[in-house]
């Protein structure tokens, strides 16, 4: 059996399995042996039934007193009792009838499952049953579980590769040999044969080790190659000025925070150098980073310089040149500032690029397109980057050979980022924290609305508006995908027009024509429409102080980052705030959405997001391969060591990367990495 074998030529798996298996993109052997366990549940401890107590257990008895019967609503449950020498145990199965004639009451098994409270009885439920003389691969041992689906059980995975294990030993390490040897790791291949059946936790965590190792390295390695780049590279040199910062504060309409002063002066060191600066600014929603960006903009523009400012979409952009234009103001610098965008006319966007090239100490507002706007960037001093936390290395390189040089770059971001993760993936950026929030920006009472509730909300919404109050209400999607689909916008706004009548109510998502977009968010911030349903597009930097409510329907479908990027469009203004999650259904809500609803620190929010989904969830192009997200953790400092040291040794060694033609493609794409979501 070779690596690239059809998964169909594993002995017992059948159509079903291949069928279920390609629906999870294991095509081959090898995909299969890479499809690695979500988590590990140890049985490996038989223990004597009268020393069971609750969680997993491990027994070894002989089962008597099998009966099957039909339950509430159908479902088959089938009961038996095992019994060894020192007790018995009731076991419990639901829905798996074909366990009352697999089982024989003169044979010895394995039985590991757990031990807990059922209908007012303790039993072990849904266990798994091994013969004895067998070798255990579901039971009375260290069991992987796998992510599944419902035609595609852990067993079923358990039993396929199990037959396929002996073929572990031909798949190729991406990684140069003498690296993990170094540091002392186990070896790949025996890597990948544990984590499917290790033989004991410490083996276990060897392997999760190595595999860990092997997902780390790559983006360290392209951090690494990443900063001895921009080392290499000469930026225009942006003095400080020490009477125009004193004026600009001035002219504030407000105080800056403490933390904003700080994280300038961090930014105006970086900068009053001719290397490039590569500095992400992380804040909360509403702590001032724009201020800041616009502050280091403001000394570029001083020294005759061109500044960029790139924003993720038009609808942003736009808003931004708003607010920045009432900065820029106060210093008489407002003629410098140019926006930019694939909307306008053809006539204003020749008018903005024939500007912009005419003039050199301007500040260019617009989207990702500005790169091929036909703007002349070879007087271009600073890029700022707003929500992309990674400018890639392929625009970085097209900017470069526009602009003959390397600017200095400043990412600004509202989606705090887990230390554990800024630690590897953004290890080749300086990193700034706006953690004090102005003094002006409100709380935000967070309410979970069940659907039996939904009137009382709309009673509130009535009386929000009414009030001269705004609200947003955003769903997940923009069209319904069956009858009974309530989540999608177009519904919601065909709901609230009937429900909330006279009161108006917008529509608004990214499908809509970018005129008829800003004409409906127009008149939302001019305070001429109440109410605007949405999509996430009004996720980031919209900003209208007058909105005091902000509901979400189906919470479930976002992530933390997301539901806090969107809570934080209310309490922007003088008046309390709401965030109201309109629940999908009746049923107990995640606990996740509890936790939000009690958290309003961002950056507690993106730890606790890190450890419910995982950094593969988080950081979606984190995975290299299938099923690696499930193995891979940020938090554990051995391992970032050992793979900070690993990376100083291919860089001492000399090494020649596109050696390694596996290796060279992940370097890349961890260098292409853009967006934290």
């Amino acid at each position: 059996m070779l690596l690239s074998d059809p998964v169909d030529v594993i002995p017992g798996v059948g159509p079903k399995t291949v069928a279920a298996f390609r629906e999870k993109g294991i095509q081959s052997v090898e995909d299969l042996l890479l499809y690695l366990p979500r988590r590990h549940d140890d049985f490996s401890h038989i223990v004597d039934i009268r020393h069971i107590s609750p969680g997993p257990v491990s027994i070894q008895a002989k089962i008597n007193n099998i009966t099957s019967r039909r339950g509430r609503r159908g479902m088959s449950i089938t009961e038996a009792i095992a019994s060894d020498d020192s007790d018995s145990v009731k076991l419990v199965w639901f829905n798996q009838p074909y366990r009352a004639a697999s089982l024989k009451t003169d044979q010895q098994y394995f039985i590991s499952g757990n031990y807990k409270l059922s209908y007012h009885h303790y039993a072990i439920i849904n266990p798994s049953v091994e013969i004895c003389s067998d070798v255990p691969l579901n039971s009375a041992r260290i069991v992987s579980i796998y992510p599944e689906s419902k035609n595609l059980s852990s067993s079923t995975i358990r039993r396929a590769v199990y037959r396929i294990l002996p073929q572990a030993e031909a798949i190729v390490d991406p990684l140069p040999s003498y690296v993990a040897a170094g540091l002392g790791l186990m070896s790949y291949a025996r890597a990948i044969a544990t984590i499917h059946f290790p033989q004991t936790i410490d083996e276990l965590n060897d392997a999760k080790l190595r595999l860990q190792f092997n997902e780390i390295f790559p983006m360290l390695l392209a951090n690494a190659l990443t900063t001895k780049e921009l080392r290499a590279q000469h930026a225009f040199r942006i003095m400080f000025q020490p009477d125009l910062a004193r004026k600009f504060v001035a002219k504030l309409p407000f105080q800056l925070t403490d933390d904003q002063r700080r994280v300038t002066w961090q930014i105006y060191q970086d900068m009053d150098a001719d290397i490039p600066m590569n500095r992400l600014v992380e804040g909360d929603v509403g702590s001032g980073k724009t201020v800041v960006a616009v502050m280091a903009a403001v000394m570029s523009i001083a020294a005759g310089y061109k500044t960029a400012f790139m924003a993720p979409t038009e609808l942003l952009a736009k808003q931004h040149s708003t607010t920045i234009s009432r900065l820029l103001e106060p210093l008489g610098l407002i003629d410098s500032l140019i926006l930019i965008t694939g909307s306008m006319s053809a006539k204003d966007r020749r008018l903005a690029i024939d500007k912009a090239n005419r003039m050199d100490n301007t500040f260019i507002l617009g989207t990702h397109s500005l790169l091929t706007s036909g703007v002349d960037w070879s007087n271009l001093a600073l890029l700022i980057i707003d929500e992309q936390h990674r400018f890639g290395v392929d625009q970085r390189r097209e900017l470069q050979r526009q602009a003959r040089h390397l600017p200095h770059f400043l990412s600004i971001t509202a989606t705090p980022i887990p230390r554990s993760l800024a630690l590897t993936v953004f290890s080749d950026l300086k990193l700034s924290k706006l953690k004090t929030m102005p003094a002006r920006r409100q709380p935000i009472n967070t309410v979970l609305v069940a659907p039996t509730d939904f009137n009382r909300f709309l009673d509130k919404l009535r009386h929000e508006i009414n009030s001269g109050r705004q609200a947003y209400i955003v769903g997940p999607h923009i069209r319904a995908t069956d009858n009974n689909d309530k989540l999608a916008v177009e519904t919601i706004f065909t709901e609230l027009q009937r429900k909330m009548s006279p009161i108006p109510v917008g529509l608004i998502h990214g499908q809509m024509p970018a005129d008829e977009q800003d004409r409906i968010m127009a008149s939302f911030i001019s305070r001429q429409l109440p109410i605007l349903v949405s999509t996430t597009v009004i996720e980031v930097g919209v900003d209208v102080p007058n909105a005091t409510l902000m509901a979400i329907f189906g919470p479930e479908r976002f992530g933390l980052a997301q539901l806090h990027q969107l809570r934080g469009r209310v309490g922007r203004g003088e008046h309390e705030s709401s965030c109201y999650l309109i629940l999908s259904d009746s049923f107990e809500p995640l606990p996740r959405l509890r936790q939000f609803a009690r958290i309003q620190d961002g950056f507690e929010l993106s730890e606790l997001d890190l450890h419910l989904r995982g950094p593969g969830a988080i950081y979606g192009k984190l995975q290299h391969g299938k099923g690696t997200s499930a193995i891979l953790t940020l938090d554990d400092q051995n391992l970032l060591s050992k793979s900070r040291d690993g990376v100083d040794l291919f860089l001492k060694q000399g090494d020649n990367l596109l050696n390694y033609n596996q290796l060279s493609a992940m370097v890349s794409q961890a260098q292409q990495l853009t967006y934290l979501n």
